[in-house]
């Protein structure tokens, strides 16, 4: 199969296009003929060798955690899936090595979920690692109806899933952060926008008004918008982070790192057909530009997801 991969870590350069062994189909597992795979932070934080104290690595590395696609076979074990099957799934594992930035993946059964009638192969590409934090980060902050929700980097790839699920969710009031040329694009997602800034606490306040402060406060980016998530939330418990779990736990909100969810994937599929998640993508690479797509990444401002495709 071809295959994105690294032997060493570095900058995007180290990334290349190869012919690599299909991946061993395991008795549980789903080998899916990738179609699409959402590009994340993540994915260029491996390239760079940040998880090593994390996860074992193993070269040569095809990194990528997303994959939607097409069942060519499945392990004797699986009763849910067959070949033919349009699926998507977060493949995430228990090293690093076999990722998803490559024309076959085996994902376990438990990970997988059938793809959205409402969402196209690339869109439902870029759901996974972004759309199960979003939930899971919500969940563990105790997202419920009636709350007044802040979300930080609201037009990224997780935050603008989160906006809409906090509204699928029922929360009363929904404010994101975001650039002033994602305004509008937050808007339309749900939520009032507010710009990035040292000023954030005092607009946030005149905005929600009474007490100035918010029920949840979800950080995607880091940095100020974490320290001023727990001075705006008026519980600590319920402001949570993605991003650094050492001050997120000190300032005693919670840390959310994601985990693979084929039941999530399928919630989430269910939002999307009853039309309450839409997804973004920016702009779509073929397989063989991935470094290209992580430069993009890198960058950051983008808007929604960035996806490769076969």
């Amino acid at each position: 199969m071809k295959a994105i991969a690294l032997d060493e870590f570095g900058g995007p350069e180290v990334l290349s296009l190869r012919d690599l062994p299909d991946p061993l189909l395991t008795p549980d597992g789903v080998l899916i003929d990738m179609r699409a795979a959402g590009v994340n932070p993540v994915d260029y934080k491996i390239r760079e060798g940040y998880l090593r104290g994390a996860f074992p690595h193993h070269t040569p590395l095809i990194p990528g955690w997303d994959v939607a696609g097409v069942v060519a076979a499945v392990g004797p074990a699986v009763t849910a899936f067959a070949a033919g099957d349009e699926v998507y799934a977060y493949a995430r594992k228990d090293s690093v090595q076999f990722g998803t930035y490559a024309e076959k993946v085996v994902v376990a059964d438990r990970a997988v979920a059938r793809r959205p009638a409402s969402l196209s192969l690339a869109q439902a590409g870029a759901v996974p690692l972004a759309g199960l934090t979003a939930l899971q980060s919500l969940r563990d902050v105790g997202v419920r109806a009636g709350d007044t929700v802040l979300v930080h980097a609201a037009a990224g790839g997780v935050g603008h899933i989160a906006v809409q699920l906090a509204v699928a969710m029922g929360a009363a009031r929904v404010f994101g952060t975001a650039s002033p040329g994602n305004h509008d694009f937050v808007r339309s997602l749900g939520a009032q926008p507010l710009s990035y800034g040292p000023d954030l606490p005092e607009e946030l306040a005149a905005a929600v008004g009474g007490d100035g402060k918010v029920d949840v406060a979800l950080d995607y980016v880091g940095g100020e918008a974490l320290t001023q998530s727990a001075q705006v939330v008026r519980d600590a418990a319920r402001h949570g982070s993605i991003v650094d779990a050492k001050t997120a736990l000190e300032q005693g909100g919670r840390y959310t790192f994601v985990r693979p969810d084929g039941d999530g994937l399928a919630y989430l599929g269910k939002l999307a057909d009853e039309g309450k998640l839409l997804v973004e993508v920016q702009q779509e690479f073929p397989l063989a530009q991935a470094a290209e797509a992580q430069r993009l990444l890198a960058k950051g401002h983008v808007r929604g997801k960035l996806v490769l495709t076969v």
